[in-house]
């Protein structure tokens, strides 16, 4: 007799192993808060451990966000309604707003103001069975907001039952008049904001937003040297308004992912491919900006390049609450197929943040899972609103 936790059974499974890995009338088993047993109800072990009966619904691995700016200070909503009206985005920034509206706002927060801002975010997330969530700082742009950032996103995983990635993103934008700009910024990045926060134990990665606007790719370079020197991986915003090579460059120091990607080309792309960097695509964006570009799926198909999903959930581009509606615009704005965006928010989402031990329903692995009331996973990518998420289990629990 099999020693399991717990079992969930009357369930249809898609365990994203491999593609959509279908078991109709599956079953789940859990011991030490690993999946002990995954396969049909009829090979089940005899076990005396309790059952939840999940009364026909279908059981994926814990969805995850892997590309959030889920901690700032303040929104945006007043700037889009000038926007709606007929400001420009250069209009809007002379008169202080844009990115450093949200900057002045999160420096001003206390870290106690920005976790209660915060919470009701991530709750929403959870409730439609995400078990994991990154988060960045950049809304710092100064090393006391950038920790208070990160100090706030490892609070958000102690008080909530979900993991907390964390990623460093100091190199987001050069703060207006800052003496030297983006080259003494970045020695900035380099020499104090790498150190502290790997010091302290606060970043999982580093990250950078390389752009015409932002930091350059020889700039970006030494911040993802310096990432290297205190042996935390590296993330990049790539080629979002414009190629300049981005995707090669995190495919050149082996990224966990590099996001965005709407004017990468092919030859990055494959790069990519290559070296494991994952695909990070956040529809989001594309939808709220009214981007024309869209990433090029069709090479990154033809690379086998791995594509993620996520809500780039940001007061400025993406005020993107629900992954569920990602699955949606990722299907209908950039024509995934139901299992590219499903597993581009499991198994793909895990490797893009590196947790090779979640984001699918294998042996071994982190007893994560969601239980929807579906017919079948498309309904997921289907729907536009609603939630048929109907319970969450995170390291079996």
């Amino acid at each position: 007799m099999s020693g399991f936790d717990r079992v969930w059974l009357n369930a249809n499974l898609a365990t994203m192993d491999g593609g959509l890995g279908v078991i109709e009338d599956g079953a789940v088993a859990v011991q030490d808060g690993r999946i002990a047993w995954v396969g049909p109800r009829a090979a089940l072990p005899v076990s005396d451990a309790p059952v939840t009966d999940c009364g026909g619904a279908w059981i994926l691995p814990g969805l995850i966000d892997c590309h959030t700016h889920l901690v700032f200070g303040a929104n945006r909503a007043g700037e889009f309604e000038q926007r709606l009206a007929g400001a420009t985005y250069e209009q809007i920034a002379r008169a202080g707003g844009g990115i450093f509206s949200t900057v002045r706002a999160t420096r001003a927060a206390s870290e106690e103001e920005l976790f209660v801002a915060a919470r009701p975010r991530l709750e929403g997330l959870l409730a439609e069975g995400v078990t994991t969530v990154e988060i960045k700082s950049g809304y710092g742009l100064d090393l006391e907001t950038e920790l208070k950032m990160l100090r706030v996103a490892r609070r958000l995983g102690d008080a909530a039952p979900v993991s907390v990635a964390t990623s460093l993103l100091a190199a987001h934008a050069i703060p207006p008049g800052h003496p030297g700009g983006a080259e003494a910024f970045t020695d900035w990045v380099v020499a104090e904001a790498i150190p502290a926060a790997a010091t302290a134990g606060l970043a999982d990665a580093v990250d950078a937003f390389c752009e015409g606007i932002a930091f350059s790719p020889a700039q970006t370079t030494r911040v993802f040297e310096a990432a290297r020197a205190h042996g935390l991986p590296v993330k990049l915003h790539a080629d979002q308004l414009s190629d300049l090579g981005g995707a090669a460059l995190a495919a050149r120091f082996s990224a966990l992912s590099a996001d965005h990607l709407e004017h990468a080309n092919a030859a990055g792309l494959a790069a990519m491919a290559a070296a494991g960097t994952v695909a990070v695509l956040l529809p989001g964006a594309t939808y709220f900006i009214r981007e024309a570009r869209h990433p090029d799926i069709a090479a990154m198909r033809a690379a086998g390049l791995r594509m993620a999903l996520s809500t780039d959930m940001n007061p400025g581009s993406s005020p993107a609450r629900s992954l569920l509606l990602m699955l949606n615009l990722g299907c209908t704005l950039f024509r995934l197929t139901v299992e590219e965006a499903l597993l581009g928010v499991t198994a793909h989402a895990a490797a893009a943040l590196g947790l090779a031990d979640r984001g699918r329903l294998a042996v071994g692995l982190r007893a994560d899972f969601a239980t929807y009331a579906v017919s079948r996973p498309a309904e997921l990518c289907y729907w536009i609103g609603g939630n048929p998420c109907t319970g969450r289990v995170v390291a079996g629990h």
